[in-house]
């Protein structure tokens, strides 16, 4: 029964992470079920505590938000266009904050207790799961026609996936996807670097590091994204570890970790030898590796591509308040046809937007970074990787931080269960 309950828990916090919708009930995903749960247990909580519960960081939070829909709705006013994309931003925001509230309850509620390291554990399962999942769906026609027929996900429709002979799990997809796995890593890393418990411990190591190979391979398969995750997190742990300069402490660490990456090596170069369906997925994750080694060019297709789109806004007004487009007013494709993150916030609500969204995710991170003093450099990781990430896409992970928002303070945790003892 135990295991059926943390299964559960390990779903329910896939379907806040990676949300769905089913076929049966077009319209209404995961994501806003789990929202309304999230306000059903703080409406019980407050009534239970007879007191509003409001963390000072989700009220800053929720005004830099309001800030940024501001300018995004003014400048679709201004510019006389209906584009509401991130005019709304604050309400997609709600949404997010009630579903990681539901989810950092249930979990709180099956535990016991509630903390930084535990939520990272879950997601970490997660996407760990989400890549076993592709696998399967890649390797098995009933199960894929099977979550092809009754699950959607949210980023984009499975027939556009398969159209695109692209690797997808339940909910997992592009660059989304991508984005989300390249903050998992960061986590394994800063976990494996920083906590002493799993560096004491054989096991744990092993299971980090080969946790951590699976989302970076099979994740790059799902999106090469997830690569700017894979480099930064290999750095940080190189930085933490002291591998330049090696530590007595970390020998343990060092040996576990290389052990189980040359297994893990092996492993993918005979697959890549032996199985043609792996090959080609290979080649795919790792088409800027394979690029260097046969040509000496670090390079992919999607690259190339991007490097083609920095097209700048030619007038004054469209720098400083946009011009209400993210997406092309015919409906298809990008705005002025550029996908890259910085130029598509620009041209739909100017620097001033752009400074207001990147201003939303430093508070996130420093108020992240003073709750949680063990895994503080995990936030500083996440802002650096937003500003990366916004290079490639545009794409917003305050879901990974909502998370830690509704995480009550740890030290005061601990306070109140020593004055119940």
């Amino acid at each position: 029964m135990k295991r059926i309950i943390l299964f559960s828990t390990g779903v329910i916090t896939s379907l806040y992470f990676f949300p769905i919708e089913l076929t049966l009930f077009p319209g209404i995903n995961s994501k806003m079920i789990l929202a309304v749960v999230g306000v059903l247990f703080l409406g019980w909580n407050n009534i239970i505590r007879q007191k509003v519960l409001m963390y000072k960081e989700i009220m800053i939070t929720s005004i830099l938000a309001c800030v940024f829909s501001f300018v995004g709705f003014y400048s679709i006013i201004y510019n006389n266009t209906n584009d509401y994309t991130y005019a709304s931003y604050v309400v997609s925001m709600g949404v997010w904050l009630g579903g990681a509230f539901a989810v950092c309850q249930i979990i709180y509620r099956v535990h016991g207790y509630i903390s930084c390291k535990l939520v990272i554990n879950y997601l970490i399962w997660v996407c760990a799961m989400q890549c076993v999942l592709a696998l399967l769906i890649d390797n098995f026609p009933a199960f894929k026609m099977l979550v092809d027929s009754y699950i959607v996900g949210t980023v984009t429709d499975t027939e556009s996936m398969n159209r695109l002979n692209r690797l997808y799990g339940i909910g997992a997809a592009l660059d989304v996807a991508g984005t989300r796995f390249a903050a998992i890593l960061l986590m394994i890393a800063v976990l494996a670097g920083n906590d002493n418990e799993i560096k004491a411990d054989r096991k744990q190591i092993a299971m980090y590091v080969v946790l951590f190979v699976l989302i970076a391979v099979i994740g790059s398969m799902i999106s090469r994204t997830t690569t700017i995750g894979i480099m930064m997190a290999i750095a940080y742990f190189i930085y933490t570890t002291g591998i330049l300069k090696i530590k007595r402490s970390n020998l343990k660490l060092l040996g576990m970790t290389m052990g189980v990456l040359l297994l893990s090596v092996f492993i993918c170069i005979y697959l890549y030898n032996n199985v043609p369906e792996a090959r080609s997925l290979f080649r795919f994750a790792f088409e800027n590796v394979f690029n260097w080694i046969e040509t000496g060019q670090w390079r992919t297709d999607s690259t190339d591509m991007l490097q083609g789109m920095w097209i700048f806004p030619e007038s004054v007004k469209t720098w400083i308040i946009g011009d209400g487009y993210f997406a092309s007013p015919s409906g298809k494709g990008y705005y002025m046809g550029v996908d890259v993150g910085y130029l598509r916030f620009i041209y739909y609500c100017g620097l001033l937007g752009l400074f207001a969204f990147s201003l939303y995710f430093v508070y996130l991170s420093g108020a992240c970074y003073q709750k949680f003093p063990k895994e503080k450099h995990l936030f500083l990781l996440l802002l650096v990787l937003v500003f990366l990430i916004w290079i490639k896409v545009s794409t917003d992970i305050f879901l990974i931080y909502a998370l830690f928002l509704c995480i009550p303070d740890e030290q005061k945790q601990h306070n109140n269960q020593m004055q119940k003892l």
